[in-house]
């Protein structure tokens, strides 16, 4: 009789606990559309990895237009030239990825900025289906809530740059001494050159392949810089201070 009980009030605790952490997470969303995002789980491991080295964990953050656009654009030609047109997922990047990988043990990627925005933030790094799935979900209402603009100033302030380096500002003011408003064009490429492995692609000094990518990103954002509306979301809305 006493097993009969404790099983509907387990039940009904859950279901509390599911709701009171769904709408948690809802009024977090919401909130980050106006509010920076003070730290990610990223942002921790690698405070943890750092623990016992001279290297300190360098985060800064820069509102949108304190960017210089040149790293804006290095950053979609980089990671996510349709960015402006999709709704979080580049399906036809997925396919061929998935094609790839069932060839290749050279694993490849196709996570657009609206999904690596939303692990970065939300959720951790590597990881199952399970990760994947949270990762659809943050996605999705991060597209629906936030809009293109704040997804790329999130993203722009939350991706490693380096390690311990998080954001554009600490990579500028780290590698080149200078504000992110003051970033040029081979600067942006080659900070942006390194985002699919800021360890391994180091900045300064220049790895080879960071070089070899700063210049097909260099490319790249000489061809999609024309495009209307690519250029209305790198666009600063006031002057910048320098």
């Amino acid at each position: 009789m006493k097993l009969k009980g404790i099983v509907p009030r387990t039940w009904r605790l859950l279901k509390k606990i599911f709701i009171a952490l769904f709408i948690a997470q809802l009024l977090y969303i919401v909130l980050l559309r106006w509010v920076n995002p003070p730290v990610t789980i990223t942002m921790i491991s690698s405070w943890f990895s750092l623990w016992g080295t001279d290297k300190p964990l360098q985060k800064s953050w820069a509102d949108m237009d304190e960017i210089s656009q040149f790293a804006k654009l290095a950053v979609i030609a980089s990671e996510d030239q349709l960015f402006p047109d999709h709704n979080g997922f580049d399906f036809k990047s997925i396919e061929k990825a998935m094609k790839h990988n069932r060839k290749s043990k050279n694993m490849r990627g196709a996570s657009t900025i609206s999904q690596q925005v939303a692990k970065n933030v939300f959720l951790w790094q590597h990881g199952g289906w399970f990760r994947k799935g949270l990762e659809v979900y943050f996605t999705f209402m991060i597209e629906q809530l936030w809009g293109k603009k704040r997804i790329l100033e999130v993203y722009l302030n939350v991706a490693e740059t380096g390690e311990g380096i998080f954001g554009i500002e600490a990579a500028a003011k780290h590698y080149y001494k200078k504000s992110a408003s003051r970033l040029n064009r081979e600067e942006a490429a080659m900070i942006a050159a390194c985002l699919p492995n800021p360890v391994r692609y180091t900045v300064v000094p220049p790895a080879k392949i960071t070089v070899w990518r700063q210049r097909r990103i260099l490319q790249q954002m000489r061809n999609i810089g024309p495009d209307p509306d690519i250029a209305e979301l790198i666009s600063n809305s006031r002057a910048v201070k320098k």
